[in-house]
């Protein structure tokens, strides 16, 4: 910015000053160097596409200092050494494919040292990486060299070549510098662009691996598991005692474990956006009380009180009934592993303001409040994973709010600390 500053005071004290035709064109010439440089930022500022970046920068750097060409270095840190990201008139890939030296290069001199070089004579300076030259077939006879800081910190440098009237000069120094140091804002600006999206491209095929585990997991587990209760039931009808008493908790083991294998399946048909909603006009109290019938014995087992907190009246929302009862499960199955034995779990469902209020409330564990968001985030544990209490993947409250959030409902939990129970609230749009 220097550069425009000095421009701009010269244009200012020849407005007190007498001046001459030669004066007026000269700064004339310069108002227009200015809104090149302004032209050329805005355009930098506005483009993340490295590629474009790079041709851009080496074609206004040869505009704008009147020579044959331009050419960019970048720094591999790999390596270590510059390569050529760019070059006027030169295919980048070819360059490439010559890595210039730190020690003992005009390059690598002004990479060092973090200072501007000039050089008009540059065959007759041993540091010329003559290899270059004869790689593209293209003779360097002066050059002018600055470097490409982020934050002091040198990235590359930005070179100019064959001056076409004379010799480069210290005001072609302020005019590159400055390219130089928009170019270098602009270039690591798309270079963690770039990063950025390998890193998420990384993630979703990481996201993509797990989800087909997760199905292939599913489906192949299913079978040897539908034998396996098959055989205890017929088991257990003719059995008695406590071979009777085996085969009943191999029946509640094999149940459990087809129940997570359900809930891993439709996780995954979730997250590829692959389950398909078949909504109907039907009473909520409808969908409730499926949902309470499918767990009235795992409550019971526990000793626990379900109370029903809604009205005969049917309150009509449309829904698909399978997946809303799906959620409504889940939430009702979170309440019965969290509740201590004896305890009510209270299930109610109101009409206000136009939408369908439902609610599975405990008086369980409850939730810390700085957790309440992070408990519907998939294989999300409250309790330390290293000593579990309670048996689950995780994934029960994640499902739910899918399923919810996928009709168009909300769904968030409520709790005014550990030890004082929770309140899951759905939000429903009404039929």
């Amino acid at each position: 910015m220097g550069l425009e500053i000095a421009i701009q005071k010269r244009y200012t004290d020849s407005m007190t000053t007498p001046t001459t035709t030669g004066q007026l064109r000269d700064l004339e010439g310069r108002h227009k160097l200015l809104l090149r440089l302004v032209e050329l930022s805005v355009t930098l500022n506005s483009t993340l596409e490295l590629e474009s970046l790079l041709q851009l920068i080496t074609a206004t750097a040869t505009e704008l200092l009147e020579c044959e060409a331009a050419s960019i270095l970048l720094y591999d840190e790999k390596k270590p050494h510059l390569f050529f990201a760019a070059a006027t008139g030169s295919d980048p890939a070819k360059l490439a494919e010559i890595p210039v030296p730190i020690e003992g290069s005009l390059a690598g001199t002004i990479f060092r040292t973090s200072q501007p070089l000039i050089m008009n004579d540059v065959q007759q300076d041993p540091r010329h990486y003559s290899l270059v030259s004869e790689h593209i077939k293209f003779k360097v006879k002066n050059l002018l060299g600055v470097p490409m800081l982020i934050k002091d910190r040198p990235m590359g440098v930005l070179e100019a070549v064959n001056k076409r009237d004379g010799a480069f000069t210290g005001s072609d120094i302020s005019i590159l510098s400055v390219t130089a140091a928009h170019a270098a804002i602009a270039i690591n600006n798309a270079r963690l662009l770039t990063a950025t999206q390998r890193a998420l491209a990384r993630v979703k095929e990481t996201n993509q691996i797990k989800s087909r585990f997760l199905a292939l997991a599913s489906q192949e587990m299913r079978t040897p598991l539908g034998i396996v209760i098959e055989y205890a039931t017929f088991l257990q009808r003719e059995a008695k005692g406590k071979l009777s008493d085996h085969a009943d908790r191999v029946i509640n083991a094999a149940t459990k474990m087809r129940s997570l294998l359900d809930q891993m399946n439709n996780l995954t048909l979730l997250q590829s956006d692959e389950m398909e909603m078949r909504p109907v006009k039907i009473p909520i109290q409808d969908i409730l009380n499926s949902a309470l019938d499918e767990i009235k014995y795992f409550a019971a087992k526990r000793d626990l009180q379900l109370v029903y907190a809604f009205q005969d009246d049917p309150i009509y929302v449309n829904l698909d009934p399978e997946k809303t009862t799906l959620a409504f499960v889940n939430l009702l199955n979170n309440a019965i592993r969290f509740s201590p034995e004896g305890s009510e779990i209270v299930v109610g469902a109101i009409e206000q303001n136009g939408q369908i209020m439902a609610w599975v409330q405990d008086h369980g564990i409850g939730i810390p409040v700085d957790q309440l968001q992070k408990i519907f985030e998939e294989f999300y544990q409250i309790e330390p994973t290293d000593k579990p209490r309670y048996s689950g993947l995780g994934i029960g409250l994640t499902i739910a709010k899918g399923l919810i959030e996928a009709q168009g409902g909300r769904i968030w939990a409520e709790s005014e600390g550990e030890g004082k129970g929770s309140t899951f609230k759905v939000m429903l749009p009404a039929a």
